[in-house]
């Protein structure tokens, strides 16, 4: 089903448990990133860190992936969720039930207007831009948009954009969970700064790629605004949440919840914005931080 915006509340200043009085409590909730965080540079779970999130979960802490990902992407990954067994994907537009199969729960989906109007203005303000479309069954490139996820068995042919996001459009049935910017000459953060300049309140504009990789989501959509809106409804406060992250697209998540760690590895912008740090993903940092929380530390 589709959830309205409304109930999807973004929360953008940082909360921290109260100073502690003797061993720390448990949270409720661990919250993290997959890439470049919880999975090493091969995209595997480690054995360290997959006993450390089976240990998490037999001690009642739910294991909620809050990823960039689409579904498909992280139902291999699927054993090591605990609890309710649930992922955020495509950096919250899709609650998904990994226990299922991936069956999409929830999407926020981009609307096309906005999608076109951000079209308009990344082309006025970068040209040479070129886009592809997430949608819930899978992502479809436009003309010129490079080979960035070739093993990718959803990718279907190149057309113009505009044609992928028409009414008329084979897939416009499916929720358009994030719109993708791509660019050859700019830097990534400069692309992403410049995006955001142009594009005002036409979506969220964030990044988690090493190239100069845009990822657009609706207005309000963020990691940070499903994992609030999640935790409300299961009675979870943001200081019963550990968040972990390391890119652009953690930074509202990390702001949010009550104890938020950055990986040695991650973003400077997140190693700013973070209360705490960790070691780096190839070094099991969530691990080494679940390892002490369930110590008692």
């Amino acid at each position: 089903m589709t959830v309205p915006d409304a109930v999807f509340t973004p929360v953008s200043r940082t909360l921290t448990l109260p100073p502690s009085t003797g061993r720390t409590a448990l949270p409720k909730l661990i919250a993290t990133d997959l890439d470049g965080t919880l999975l090493r540079r091969d995209g595997t779970v480690s054995p360290r860190t997959a006993a450390a999130l089976a240990a998490a979960g037999r001690a009642g802490i739910e294991v909620l992936f809050v990823t960039g990902r689409p579904a498909r992407w992280v139902l291999p990954l699927r054993e090591h969720a605990t609890g309710r067994s649930l992922a955020i994907c495509g950096n919250g537009a899709a609650l998904v039930d990994l226990r299922s199969g991936g069956t999409l729960l929830a999407a926020r989906a981009l609307p096309v207007t906005g999608a076109l109007g951000l079209v308009a203005a990344l082309r006025a303000a970068a040209p040479g831009v070129t886009f592809a479309v997430e949608r819930a069954g899978g992502i479809h490139y436009a003309t010129g948009y490079p080979p960035l996820h070739e093993e990718d068995p959803t990718v279907v042919g190149t057309t113009p954009v505009e044609e992928l996001l028409a009414e008329d459009s084979p897939y416009a049935g499916q929720p358009l969970l994030k719109l993708l910017a791509h660019h050859r000459e700019l830097t990534p953060d400069a692309f992403l700064a410049l995006a955001r300049s142009v594009c005002g309140g036409l979506g969220e504009i964030t990044r988690s790629s090493p190239t100069a990789l845009l990822e657009i989501s609706a207005p309000g959509v963020t990691k940070a605004s499903t994992l609030a809106l999640h935790c409300a409804r299961h009675g979870i406060a943001p200081g019963e949440v550990v968040a972990f992250g390391d890119m652009p697209n953690d930074l509202e998540m990390l702001r949010w919840a009550g104890r938020a760690y950055a990986m040695a590895n991650a973003h400077p912008a997140v190693l700013a914005a973070a209360g705490r740090r960790t070691l780096s993903h190839q070094k099991d940092g969530v691990a080494v931080v679940i390892e002490q929380l369930l110590a008692g530390g």
